[in-house]
């Protein structure tokens, strides 16, 4: 049987320090969570690969943990903050969420991927999981400290800057052909600002292509 205490540590001594992730407390929640029950049951040995894994059947994959520990790195989220993670899938991203700040709305719009994060989010008080469409965010809740896109996006996350806070902080990764990056968005007053900040790949997550181009 796998020992998967060791393969957390492994992971984070060779995929997050090496990738200069420092902050404590996001090295400590990746110890801490048990990223394999997380993933279907026959890819558990896969859980802590420097990999994109899939969760389901319809394409959908969590981030690689190097490429999420830096994203949450760059958010310098605080224990006061309230989050939205968008494109929760199976809950592993809103897990780690959890222990970073005051409270985490998970967004899922997939059936499957939204029961299988009810079920593994269930006792974890501090974590609502929603099902709607990714693109459109959880207005209900908002605003937000913290937004997380947990995947490629081709379009500009407009509506979900409006679910900011002020001086809140958006991330995601902007684009889909060769060169995609993790780009941070941070909202003063009425105006938001966009910086990428380094270079990712992740799946792309759905409703968030780019329009079909008229052809005459």
């Amino acid at each position: 049987m796998a020992d998967f205490a060791a393969l957390r540590r492994t992971m984070v001594d060779t995929q997050i320090r090496p990738a200069d992730v420092t902050e404590r407390a996001i090295i400590h929640a990746m110890l801490e969570t048990p990223r394999e029950v997380f993933v279907p049951q026959a890819s558990s040995g896969l859980a802590y690969l420097d990999l994109d894994l899939p969760v389901g059947d319809n394409g959908r994959r969590l981030l690689k943990p190097m490429v999420l520990a830096k994203m949450l790195q760059a958010l310098n989220i605080t224990p006061k903050d309230r989050v939205l993670d968008v494109g929760c899938a199976s809950g592993y991203g809103a897990a780690l969420l959890s222990q970073l700040a005051a409270s985490v709305v998970a967004l899922e719009q997939d059936e499957g991927l939204f029961r299988a994060a009810k079920t593994t989010l269930a006792r974890t008080s501090n974590i609502e999981v929603v099902q709607a469409p990714l693109v459109e965010g959880y207005l209900s809740a908002s605003p937000y400290d913290v937004i997380l896109v947990e995947g490629c996006i081709a379009i500009e996350p407009d509506q979900l800057c409006r679910q900011l806070a002020d001086g809140g902080r958006l991330i995601c990764i902007l684009g889909t052909g060769p060169a995609p990056k993790a780009t941070i968005y941070q909202k003063d007053a009425n105006d938001i600002t966009r910086q990428p900040i380094f270079d990712a790949f992740g799946p792309t997550l759905p409703g968030f292509a780019k329009p079909a181009a008229f052809v005459f």
